[in-house]
């Protein structure tokens, strides 16, 4: 690759310092693919593609022939949303296999701690208290699950081997289903697939047919007590209506790892509710040589012209 033409790109990230957490990695597979800090590039028209988190809104601003922005994780509704992103540039994400099996282990873990009711077990080892707690077969507990993407399908996956009834809403039926799920799809999906559940766990990707999916009347469609898993997008949920459904006891809490305002706010009253189980966005991360090994290699099909293996649908949101 030594005689390949290079390709430059740059590092755009409000919050993080990309370069640190991903420059060793790229720069030991990089060859020709250059990538660089805003204030280490001189031309900025030679910069063709960008790797981003959460850029502000002028970050694009200097790169007038930016033909790619590509997310470090696997969301990419501040990209779609951004208003600095020309429509004509290219969308890509990360695409992590070890990221949907660390998700699928953290809904897992919440489901199984209220299931189990193991902050009742610490607190009673605490005081030496010697106190079993009663059990229900997994089969008799309704696990539904919003979305069967990449993330989606790992965490049915984890459910069902856990022995769960699992309902899921998806926008197609699966080529591949999981043996004993039930799947729901097309408009009213993701209410049939809530209806009675005793878990909602929520994987959809953010558009604009989702946003505010976690809503009063959803909640409402729940079992009585039931658990909310929100690992999905922060715009998802409608933050009074989860209040009101843990005041009416409709909910009985909920494990939230993705918010509106990253990092939750100090202030936040979610941070005072006994109810709730805060993670610091936390699910899933992307491996840090994968991220290097996907970024380079769609940098190189940019410059290429062939199509991108991690390329975004605008139309779809993912």
């Amino acid at each position: 690759m030594s005689h390949a033409t290079p390709i430059l790109g740059v590092y755009l990230s409000d919050s993080l310092d990309l370069k640190a957490l991903y420059g060793d990695a790229l720069r030991e597979r990089a060859g020709e693919v250059v990538l660089r800090h805003p204030h280490e590039i001189d031309h900025p028209e030679d910069v063709r593609f960008a790797i981003c988190w959460l850029p502000d809104e002028r970050a694009f601003e200097p790169y007038p022939h930016l033909a790619l922005a590509m997310s470090t994780g696997a969301g990419v509704d501040a990209l779609l949303a951004h208003p600095g992103l020309d429509e004509s540039v290219q969308i890509a994400r990360v695409r992590d296999p070890h990221q949907a099996d660390l998700m699928a282990g953290f809904a897992a873990h919440e489901v199984l701690h209220r299931e189990r009711d193991f902050a009742t077990l610490e607190r009673n080892a605490a005081t030496a208290r010697w106190a079993p707690l009663p059990m229900r077969a997994p089969t008799s507990t309704t696990v539904a699950v919003l979305g069967h993407g990449t993330m989606g399908r790992a965490v049915v996956q984890a459910m069902a081997a856990l022995g769960f009834s699992v309902r899921v809403a998806c926008r197609n039926a699966p080529e591949a289903p999981v043996e004993g799920v039930t799947y729901l799809t097309g408009e009213g999906a993701v209410p049939a697939a809530a209806t009675g559940a005793d878990y909602l766990v929520n994987v959809l990707p953010l558009t604009a047919a989702t946003e505010d999916v976690l809503d009063k009347a959803l909640f409402a469609t729940l079992a009585p007590g039931a658990w909310l898993v929100q690992i999905g997008r922060g715009e998802h949920l409608v933050e009074e209506d989860l209040v009101e459904a843990l005041e009416r006891g409709h909910l009985a809490g909920a494990s939230l790892d993705v918010f509106r305002d990253e990092p939750l706010p100090s202030d936040h009253p979610f941070w005072q509710d006994d109810r709730l189980r805060i993670t610091p966005h936390i699910a899933s991360d992307t491996l840090t040589e994968v991220v290097a090994g996907q970024v380079i290699d769609t940098a190189r099909a940019l410059r290429d012209g062939q199509p991108l293996a991690t390329g975004v649908d605008r139309t779809r949101g993912y």
